[in-house]
């Protein structure tokens, strides 16, 4: 590998680099919402797997349980977050398309971190 494609390369991971940045700090404006207990709880999460809305439905408030309210609202958070994942790697994978070549088990999100 020439000096020159080394160069090029360089440029083009500074670009990867610099792309990704701008997609992870975007990730704050796509949302995934999940549910639990038929409905009853909702929460929604953004792509940066931050939490930013709960629902609760009024009707398992009033049944003063607070443990199975617990629950839910847990088990719905995390189906959000788990539901976002893929939206997460789309996103990213969309911010990065046609700069890199897509090499087997090459993994974006090591260039996340």
């Amino acid at each position: 590998m020439s000096m020159f494609d080394m160069m090029g390369m360089m440029g083009k991971m500074k670009e990867v680099q610099t792309r990704m940045k701008e997609a992870q700090d975007s990730l704050a404006t796509i949302y995934e919402t999940g549910e639990s207990g038929a409905g009853m709880v909702k929460a929604t999460v953004n792509g940066q797997k931050k939490l930013i809305k709960i629902e609760i439905d009024p009707d398992i408030i009033k049944a003063e349980d607070r443990e199975l309210m617990q629950d839910l609202v847990v088990a719905a958070t995390n189906k959000a977050i788990d539901n976002i994942e893929e939206k997460i790697k789309a996103h990213l994978q969309k911010a990065t398309e046609g700069l890199l070549p897509n090499i087997p088990g090459f993994d974006l999100n090591s260039l996340m971190k």
